[in-house]
C-alpha cells in the first residue's frame, strides 16, 4: 500500500560511487570493491523482499550493511523487518538510516507508516512532515498519502481530502490516493 516504491539502484549505486574513495599505493581502489559487494548483497536483498522472501532479504540486507552501512541498507532491512512483523526493529533501522543521511526521505515515511501498524498513528504526522520535504526522496506521494490515512481516522475529511490530492499531484496514477478519495465521496458524501 504505502510502503511499495521504485527500484532504486540507479540511486543506491550512484550514492555509493560518489562516495569519498580512498585510493591505495597501488592505485587500486578498496573501497570501490566495498562499494560493489555492498551494492550486490543490497540488491540481492531488495529481489529476495520483492520475492517474499523476507528473512533471506534480511540476511542479505544486514551483510550489506556489515561490508558498508548506508541509509539505503538500514531503510530496506526495516522494510523486511516490518513484513516479519518486528517493527521496533524496523524502526531501529530506519532511525540508523536517518543518521547516516537526513536528506533520504524513505526512512522517515517508513516509521510514520510502521508507527500506524503499532496502532500509534497520532506519532506518525511528524515523520510524513519529514519525508515531505527530503531532498533526496523518489515518492512524496507516499507520505502524502499516509498523512491523509492518520486524518482520516481522526475524522479531519477535508484535510485528509487535501492530502490525498497532493499525494495525486506528485503522482496522478497513484491508485490509493485515488481510491482514498472516492471512498471519501462515496461513503463521507460528495466532495467536502
Amino acid at each position: 500500500m504505502s510502503r511499495s516504491r521504485p527500484f532504486p539502484a540507479a540511486a543506491f549505486l550512484a550514492a555509493l560511487l560518489l562516495a569519498p574513495a580512498a585510493h591505495g599505493q597501488s592505485g587500486e581502489n578498496p573501497e570501490a570493491s566495498d562499494q560493489l559487494r555492498a551494492f550486490t548483497h543490497w540488491q540481492q536483498g531488495y529481489v529476495l523482499h520483492v520475492n517474499g522472501r523476507y528473512e533471506a532479504a534480511v540476511d542479505r540486507f544486514r551483510e550489506s550493511i556489515e561490508i558498508l552501512p548506508t541509509a539505503e541498507g538500514h531503510t530496506y532491512l526495516g522494510w523486511s523487518l516490518s513484513m516479519l512483523g518486528d517493527l521496533d526493529e524496523a524502526i531501529a533501522e530506519c532511525e540508523k538510516a536517518i543518521a547516516l543521511d537526513p536528506d533520504y526521505g524513505n526512512p522517515y515515511n517508513d516509521i510514520g507508516v510502521y508507527l500506524i501498524d503499532l496502532g500509534r498513528p497520532l506519532e506518525a504526522p511528524p515523520w510524513f512532515e519529514k519525508a515531505m520535504v527530503a531532498e533526496r526522496y523518489c515518492c512524496y506521494q507516499f507520505p502524502h498519502f499516509n498523512l491523509g490515512r492518520v486524518l482520516a481516522m481522526q475524522g479531519e475529511f477535508g484535510a485528509a481530502r487535501r492530502s490525498f490530492e497532493r499525494s495525486l499531484r506528485h503522482d496522478p496514477d497513484y491508485l490509493p490516493a485515488r481510491m482514498a478519495l472516492e471512498y471519501l465521496d462515496s461513503e463521507i458524501g460528495k466532495p467536502l
